[in-house]
């Protein structure tokens, strides 16, 4: 079993399915382009474990093909958010707007 995330024209996910193992062929296509050909959308394989493409899509989340990786919108911080090249995920460079988790 694999996850696959369908995108629209500005690569952004707009669903998420289980399917069948990314090592099988369906009608002698590899899982991603019979997926896509069969829905009319680009297709691409996600994990859970973040295997690959540096993190599992989620819907609203934008498929950069140059890092080929999903990456989630933004949250709240502002403007002072950045892009972690390594992870392709958002950090706040404010301190004063990143949450505090209390333990008690």
């Amino acid at each position: 079993m694999a996850h696959y995330a369908f995108l629209d024209d500005n690569n952004v996910v707009t669903e998420v399915i289980t399917g069948i193992h990314e090592s099988e062929t369906i009608e002698g296509l590899d899982t991603e382009t019979w997926y896509g050909n069969f829905r009319g959308q680009v297709c691409k394989r996600t994990s859970y474990n973040n295997n690959i493409r540096k993190n599992y899509a989620g819907i609203g989340y934008t498929y950069d093909a140059a890092r080929d990786a999903f990456i989630a919108p933004k949250a709240n911080c502002h403007s002072e958010e950045v892009l972690d090249e390594a992870t392709c995920r958002w950090t706040c460079s404010n301190a004063e707007h990143t949450l505090e988790v209390n333990d008690d």
